[in-house]
C-alpha cells in the first residue's frame, strides 16, 4: 500500500513509491493511446451522416467542443471529489466510463449517437486533473517539472503509437479504432483495480465539500482570484484556445488540403508524440539546467509560433513538406510548455489543494477547447484553411508578454 511521503523532508528520487510512479506512468500511456487512436478516423466516420459537404467540419469541430463542455463542467467536481476521498476510486470510474464512451462512439448508427459517446467520455476525461493531482501526491514539489516532463514522454509514446495504429485499423473499419481505444482502457482499469495505490493520505484531505468547490463557474472564478496563478492561467487560456482549434480541425485540413487518408493522418499526429519523446529524452534535462519554469514555457510558445506559421503557409501554398515541418516545431513548442505550465502550477499550493488546483486548470484548458473548435470551425469553412493557424499565431504572440511579465507581478506579490 502506497505510504504518503512528506514534501518537507529530504528532497531525493527515493521519496517518490515507485509503484506509484509506474501505475500513474502506464494510466497516462495509455490514456494517450485511447485518446490519439480515434483522430485520424473521426472525419469518416461523421461523413456518412452529413449531405452537405461543407458541414462537415463544422460538425467534426463540434464533436471535439462538446467533449470539452463535459470535461469543464466535471474537471472541478472530479478534482473536489479526489481531494475528499483520493483519488483512486475517482480514477478508476473514470477510466470506465471513458471505455464505455469509446465504444459508444464506435457503435454508431446516427450523428446523435456519436455525440453522446463523446458526451460520455468528456464527463469522465474530466479526471486527467485527478491523475495530474496524483503525480503531484507522489512527487516532491522540486522535482515536479522533471517528473511532469516524464509524463509528457510517456504521453508522447502512447500519442505515437495511438494515431498510427487508429489509421491502420481503420482499413478494417471506421469504427474499429473506437473498439480498442475501449478495450486498452479497460485493460487499464483492471490493472489499476488490482495494483493502483491510494496516493493521497487520509489526514492530507478535504474535510468538507462546499458547493462553490463543486459548481464550475465558481470553482474558475475563485481560481482566477488567486494572484500567484491568475496571469498564469489566462495566458496558457490563450495558448489552449487556437490549439484545440488545430486538434479539432487537423483531420479535416489535411482532407480538405492534402485528400490524405487515416493512416498518413495518423502519422501527421504521431509527429506530436515523437516531439515529446525527444524533448523530455534528451532536451528539457538540458533546459531545466539553464533555464526557469517560466523561461522554457516562453521558448515553447514561441516554437509554437513558428510552427502555426508554416501550418498556414502549407494551407496557402497546398505544398505538404511546409506542414511536416511546422507540425515538427509545434510539437516540440508544446512538449516543453505542457510540462514547465504543470510544475509552476502544481508548485502554487499544498496537497489538500492539488486536485482542486488541477481540475480547476483543466477546466479552463476545457473551456480554451470549447470555445477553440468552434471559432476554428467557423473561419476555417468561411476565412479558409489557413485561418486558424493565422488565429494560433495572433494569440500566443499575446500570450508570451502576459506569461513573463504578469506572472512576475504576481509571483513577487502573493
Amino acid at each position: 500500500m502506497f505510504k504518503h511521503q512528506s514534501h518537507n523532508k529530504q528532497n531525493t528520487d527515493q521519496m517518490v513509491d515507485k509503484h506509484a510512479l509506474i501505475f500513474g506512468l502506464i494510466s497516462v500511456f495509455l490514456c494517450g493511446i485511447g485518446f490519439s487512436i480515434i483522430a485520424p478516423v473521426v472525419p469518416f466516420l461523421v461523413q456518412p451522416y452529413i449531405s452537405n459537404p461543407g458541414e462537415q467540419a463544422i460538425v467534426v469541430t463540434l464533436l471535439t467542443s462538446v467533449y470539452a463542455v463535459c470535461v469543464f463542467l466535471a474537471a472541478p467536481v472530479l478534482g473536489t471529489l479526489s481531494d475528499k476521498y483520493g483519488r483512486r476510486p475517482l480514477l478508476l470510474v473514470c477510466l470506465l466510463g471513458s471505455a464505455i464512451g469509446y465504444f459508444v462512439f464506435g457503435i454508431g448508427g446516427a450523428l446523435w449517437v456519436l455525440f453522446v459517446g463523446r458526451i460520455i467520455e468528456g464527463i469522465t476525461g474530466g479526471s486527467i486533473g485527478t491523475i495530474f493531482a496524483y503525480f503531484a501526491d507522489i512527487i516532491p514539489p522540486e522535482q515536479r517539472t522533471k517528473y511532469f516532463g516524464w509524463v509528457s514522454a510517456v504521453v508522447g509514446v502512447g500519442t505515437v503509437i495511438g494515431p498510427t495504429l487508429g489509421g491502420l485499423l481503420a482499413k478494417f473499419g471506421y469504427a474499429v479504432p473506437m473498439y480498442f481505444g475501449a478495450i486498452i482502457t479497460l485493460l487499464n482499469v483492471a490493472y489499476g483495480f488490482f495494483f493502483m495505490p491510494e496516493s493521497l493520505d487520509k489526514k492530507n484531505r478535504l474535510k468538507e465539500i462546499t458547493f462553490v468547490r463543486l459548481n464550475p463557474l465558481a470553482q474558475l472564478a475563485n481560481i482566477l482570484s488567486m494572484k500567484n496563478l491568475k496571469w498564469l492561467l489566462v495566458s496558457a487560456f490563450l495558448l489552449w484556445l487556437p490549439n484545440g482549434s488545430l486538434q479539432a480541425v487537423f483531420s479535416q485540413f489535411t482532407l480538405d488540403t492534402f485528400s490524405w487518408k487515416p493512416a498518413i493522418i495518423g502519422l501527421m499526429f504521431s509527429i506530436l508524440g515523437v516531439q515529446d519523446i525527444v524533448s523530455q529524452g534528451f532536451i528539457m534535462p538540458k533546459l531545466l539546467i539553464r533555464l526557469s519554469d517560466k523561461q522554457i514555457a516562453v521558448l515553447g510558445m514561441g516554437s509554437e509560433i513558428i510552427g502555426y506559421s508554416l501550418i498556414a503557409m502549407s494551407a496557402l501554398f497546398s505544398f505538404y513538406p511546409l506542414l511536416i515541418a511546422g507540425m515538427f516545431i509545434f510539437g516540440f513548442g508544446d512538449s516543453i510548455f505542457g510540462p514547465s505550465f504543470n510544475g509552476m502550477l502544481s508548485k502554487s499550493v499544498d496537497s489538500s489543494e492539488q486536485g482542486r488546483i488541477q481540475g480547476g486548470s483543466q477546466s479552463i484548458q476545457a473551456l480554451a477547447r470549447m470555445i477553440g473548435p468552434i471559432i476554428g470551425g467557423q473561419i476555417y469553412v468561411s476565412l479558409g484553411h489557413a485561418a486558424p493557424a493565422f488565429m494560433g499565431m495572433i494569440l500566443i504572440a499575446a500570450a508570451i508578454p502576459i506569461l513573463y511579465k504578469r506572472t512576475q507581478v504576481d509571483m513577487s506579490n502573493p
